[in-house]
């Protein structure tokens, strides 16, 4: 046991950008969904992650085959040769998509100056949702996956590879399918965890006095988009950081876009009325 606080404790040290952003998984879903539900997906997600790598890495199946590097075995935390950290990522990974889901599909409403999501539990947790969320974060692999095969040349240390040259910058296109799958398993297993304990009224302790608790996870996804952007274009991959960027510039743009026609439009109370009746506790 005190091994394995050690190696956690290093994996910290050695990796703190993926700590940073798992705190901020943790603020913001805690607000938004509740402490109880972000601790139950973090664990859940992590397994489910963490059985499909290890499936790949053995069978190749769902990403194609791929094999891990342990160069760093010893001084942070591996789990049946699979690093912790990796598979911990998706966790924020899809909670991030999942928020920008929410963000397309919910109305809107501005309340002193911030954008408030007047969510559903049928929004929340629709198939649409569900689909719209795991393209979302199928779009961030295809940012991510190609400079994090580049990670001998910044500090994330050369982790992983593939047996043959892939497709897209070295990426063979089905880490981007098995990506895909993962990724609507993950939002499937986060609605049911927030279905299953809404319908048995399980207590859960969300900040529905904050108005911006929504806005935590869209935050997380940028700031996911820009921290990979920026460490390509320092790497000196040019073509791949422009070619990230054009790729992720539509679907912002049309989900700005949408955002703003949103919130200019008149209010329509029944929006409201929807909102309060699936989160009476909510302060807007």
């Amino acid at each position: 046991m005190e091994s394995i606080l050690t190696l956690l404790l290093s994996t910290v040290i050695l990796r703190p950008y993926v700590f940073i952003f798992l705190f901020v998984y943790l603020l913001g879903c805690s607000l938004h969904l509740g402490v109880k539900r972000t601790l139950l997906f973090a664990v859940a997600g992590y397994l489910v992650t963490w059985l499909s790598e290890y499936s790949s890495i053995h069978n190749g199946f769902p990403y194609g085959t791929y094999y891990y590097i342990e160069q760093t075995k010893g001084s942070e935390l591996w789990v049946f040769g699979v690093p912790f950290m990796d598979s911990l990522s998706y966790v924020f990974l899809a909670y991030a998509s999942y928020s920008m889901a929410l963000l397309t599909l919910s109305p809107l409403r501005v309340s002193n100056g911030i954008v408030y999501l007047l969510e559903t539990r049928a929004i929340r947790n629709s198939l649409l949702t569900r689909v719209l969320g795991t393209i979302f974060l199928v779009y961030l692999d295809i940012i991510i996956d190609p400079v994090a095969l580049q990670g001998n040349r910044w500090f994330l240390g050369q982790i992983y590879g593939y047996p043959a040259e892939g497709a897209y910058f070295g990426v063979p296109i089905s880490n981007f399918a098995g990506w895909f799958l993962v990724g609507f398993i993950l939002l499937l297993v986060l609605q049911k965890i927030d279905y299953y304990m809404s319908i048995g009224k399980i207590k859960d302790h969300a900040g529905y006095h904050y108005k911006w608790r929504h806005l935590i996870g869209p935050a997380l996804y940028v700031g996911i988009l820009i921290f990979n952007l920026s460490v390509t274009f320092y790497i000196g991959e040019y073509t791949m950081g422009w070619a990230g960027v054009f790729i992720i510039a539509l679907p912002l743009s049309l989900l700005f876009i949408a955002s703003k026609k949103k919130v200019s439009r008149p209010e329509n109370q029944n929006e409201m009325a929807d909102h309060l009746r699936d989160f009476p506790e909510a302060v807007i």
